[in-house]
């Protein structure tokens, strides 16, 4: 992918090394039920890498007879740091970023959802360094292959507890770039947004377009393009567009959106044992990433 961006080169290489190093421990067979050694394994990558930065919360549930685990890190903000206890304080509106960490069986997830996982770790170090306006959680959800479990028992939590959302960005597949065509989920796609596989999508509800606007023009400004859909009520109309952990919160009536190179609609390998580091494209990962990071910290 040959993009400009503001970025010096010194800083998108560091970037790049940071998130292919995670990549190479986090691809690997993780379905839970299949390859429950090499979940674990990847459970545990996590909660070491998200620990240096603060206490990480092991939010443990059962579904089927299996037990998952979300893993949570809360960050202070510049205008609201964390509670006595360490948790965001409850009248706080607080940033959500999360991406899910399991995988298909059958696949070392790299794009799906290896990408969105290293961004996630990217970032926890960014934040914990320099932190946005309002406090950050970051989530590394489970069982999102099995239907979104981790964001719906995550959310509903948050709900009993009070907690608000300013806004929720679920990191879903951020490494696939091509000059081929573009596929979408209904025709009258294909006319209003771009023919090839070289952007971001930025899926949201109607509340959070203010502020995906601004993370668009970060993503600009990082040389990635992007574009936004948005997605009225709880996205019933296209049932493809809440395949990820965004739609618990959409269905909680949340700010809330799914960042993602579209998957099938684009990547050969999606659910495949294909899905390999070398089938990525770590410079729109790395520009993607670093457009993120800004992003957010202009919110």
């Amino acid at each position: 992918m040959t993009v400009g961006s503001d970025q010096p080169p010194l800083v998108l290489a560091e970037l790049q090394q940071q998130l292919l190093a995670h990549l190479q421990v986090i691809c690997c067979e993780r379905d839970p039920l299949f390859s429950p050694l090499g979940h674990l394994a990847t459970r545990a990558y996590i909660d070491k890498q998200l620990s240096q930065w603060g206490e990480v919360i092991a939010e443990e549930f059962e579904y089927n007879g299996q037990v998952y685990c979300n893993l949570i890190l809360d960050l202070p903000g510049c205008d609201c740091p964390l509670d006595e206890a360490g948790n965001i304080p409850q009248e706080a509106s607080m940033l959500l970023v999360g991406a899910h960490y399991d995988a298909v069986h059958g696949s070392p997830g790299a794009d799906d959802n290896g990408t969105g996982v290293a961004a996630l770790l990217v970032m926890a170090e960014a934040f914990a360094a320099q932190p946005c306006r309002p406090p950050m959680r970051i989530v590394a959800f489970d069982g999102e292959e099995s239907g979104c479990l981790g964001s719906r028992v995550h959310g509903s939590l948050m709900a009993e507890d009070g907690l608000s959302i300013k806004l929720m960005l679920s990191l879903e597949m951020l490494g696939y770039c091509t000059s081929e065509p573009q596929r979408y989920p209904v025709d009258w796609m294909k006319y209003i947004y771009p023919k090839q596989g070289n952007f971001l999508a930025l899926v949201g509800n109607p509340v959070a377009l203010l502020d995906l606007w601004k993370i668009q023009r970060s993503l600009k400004r990082n040389g990635v393009p992007s574009m936004i859909l948005p997605t009225p009520g709880r996205g019933e109309w296209l049932p493809r567009l809440r395949a990820s952990d965004h739609a618990a919160f959409w269905d909680a009536s949340c700010p809330a959106a799914m960042v993602t190179d579209t998957a099938e609609m684009r990547n050969p390998n999606y659910h495949q044992a294909s899905d390999r580091i070398e089938t990525l494209d770590l410079d729109f990962l790395t520009r993607g990433t670093q457009g993120l990071i800004e992003g957010l910290r202009s919110l």
